[in-house]
């Protein structure tokens, strides 16, 4: 796979060193068990897979590329390039502005831009009605284009399926950058519709079935469906696609569900299923699937608690807190400062929105064993930082020292 030029602030010699020794005993990926750090009163278990995936390392070289080949340019950001508060506060500090914030609303206002301007598309990409925005302003949309090509590979199915006239059902957050920017380009050539998640799609398949009034369709899922949608039309062939940093148990749940729906609506069997229901296979990213894998892995070992470092509005990042959280007392946090003692930690409640803080944490024992994992878009540089931070608490950050040149040589 190809490597790309990422600032070293992001690197880790530590976690380099860890990731390359396994990659070399498990080339083929088939090993998800974590890997052990005992260091005597902490025990650390680091997940098989974590941190940057191929999208945010070609967005990061992109970015800081474009920054440093344009001296005296205005560069903007049509929003955060990635979600993680780090890269992109770095990426403010060099001079580059937001256009909109994550959830679209507009920071700077377009008329304000130049077609002299630069303008980055983030690594959601973006919707086929900003590209034409930046069009009509004279800036070229696509010249500064960081859009992941495993979300533009989610367009490219949800595009076969539509010209077969399949409807398409996105299961994603309808507020996310990728999320709106999918279903943009998906309506622009077959219906649309997107689901939050497993409750959203079983309320779809009631209209799906008949068992609902079509009317509620449109009330229930405002905001959520492509112009012109006909409810009692657009269900009768349908093809599902995701959001590709969704939980992958629920997306298959939900293809799953409403294959069977379909299934059972219109007597099919295996074999003629395909008729209604469009073979999209799985639309997750690569990286997606083996950290949520690395998890599951990972939590098959005696633990006390779990540690998910990442940024708060990170989605791939809350699922794999999500995975931890049903096994064990788990802390999401974007940061090593958030670790303010070996008594306390500040952390993320994704669920509510809200920084908690929670004393005793480390429980008091002979050895505390901790799972600890990231998010795609989390730098490696902040993994090292929390298992420093852990030893410091047990004067031991020197072992991370020598743990790194043991794992190099």
């Amino acid at each position: 796979m190809k490597t790309f030029n990422v600032p070293v602030i992001y690197r880790s010699p530590l976690i380099s060193a860890i990731k390359n020794q396994r990659k070399q005993q498990d080339r083929m990926k088939k090993d998800f068990t974590p890997t052990e750090l005992n260091f005597g009163p902490i025990r650390i278990l680091l997940a098989r897979h974590f941190g940057f995936c191929y999208g945010v390392e070609n967005a990061i070289e992109i970015a800081f590329k474009t920054v440093d080949e344009n001296p005296g340019k205005r560069i903007f950001l049509l929003s955060e390039m990635i979600h993680n508060p780090h890269v992109n506060s770095d990426l403010l500090d060099r001079g580059v502005q937001f256009i909109m914030d994550t959830a679209g609303k507009q920071l700077v206002p377009w008329e304000s831009l130049q077609a002299d301007d630069i303008v980055i598309i983030p690594a959601f990409g973006t919707t086929l009605e900003t590209e034409k925005q930046l069009a009509s302003l004279g800036i070229e949309p696509l010249k500064y284009n960081t859009t992941c090509p495993f979300v533009e590979r989610v367009w490219n199915k949800a595009e076969q399926i539509g010209q077969k006239n399949y409807t398409v059902i996105v299961h994603g957050k309808p507020k996310h950058e990728e999320t709106r920017a999918t279903f943009s380009h998906s309506q622009a050539g077959t219906p649309t519709v997107v689901v939050k998640d497993i409750k959203e799609a079983a309320l779809l398949a009631g209209f799906i079935s008949g068992k609902r009034n079509p009317e509620e369709f449109y009330t229930l899922f405002e905001g959520q469906y492509s112009a012109g949608f006909d409810v009692t039309k657009d269900l009768q062939r349908v093809g599902v696609v995701n959001q590709t940093t969704m939980l992958a148990t629920e997306t298959q749940a939900i293809a799953d569900h409403i294959k069977q729906v379909m299934i059972s609506t219109f007597q099919l069997t295996d074999a003629n299923v395909g008729e209604r229901f469009a073979d999209t296979r799985d639309t997750l990213c690569y990286a997606t699937n083996d950290n949520q894998t690395a998890v599951t892995g990972m939590l098959q070992e005696t633990a006390d608690l779990a540690i998910v470092v990442g940024g708060y509005n990170s989605s791939n990042t809350s699922h794999l807190v999500e995975l931890c959280e049903e096994k064990l007392p788990t802390y999401f946090i974007s940061s090593p400062e958030h670790i303010l003692s070996a008594d306390a930690i500040q952390h993320w409640d994704f669920h509510h929105k809200q920084t908690i803080h929670s004393d005793q944490f480390l429980p008091k024992k002979d050895q505390v064993t901790i799972l600890l994992t990231s998010g795609a878009s989390c730098p490696d540089a902040l993994v090292e930082g929390v298992i420093r931070r852990l030893l410091s608490f047990f004067q031991l950050e020197h072992k991370a020292d020598e743990l790194a040149t043991a794992s190099q040589s």
